[in-house]
């Protein structure tokens, strides 16, 4: 979460909507994207997804759990690509070469 919020401008010439999708309760997710918006000075929506259906919807679900990854949906939420990657992050410039490719497929 932290390197993404450090590299969001990267994101900045992708014309999509952008959230973290999680089954946390409403509750712990404002008190994260408060602090990463203190941090960062903005950050990305938040989701709560505690029946984890969109994260079903994505393929990305993980028994009770969501994988860690990221996803691309077009408009009428037909799901592009995911990519499940506990170390997306940490891989940023593979990570934001993947989604800008994919994003570029469906223009």
């Amino acid at each position: 979460m932290v390197q993404l919020h450090e590299n969001l401008d990267e994101l900045d010439d992708i014309d999509a909507n952008k959230y973290v999708i999680s089954n946390d309760t409403p509750e712990h997710q404002a008190e994260l994207h408060d602090a990463l918006e203190e941090e960062y000075g903005t950050s990305i929506d938040f989701i709560s997804d505690p029946d984890l259906e969109l994260v079903d919807h994505m393929d990305m679900k993980n028994g009770d759990t969501a994988y860690r990854g990221y996803a691309l949906m077009d408009e009428e939420g037909t799901v592009i690509f995911n990519t499940i990657n506990d170390h997306w992050g940490e891989e940023f410039d593979k990570t934001i070469k993947e989604i800008k490719d994919e994003y570029k497929n469906i223009q």
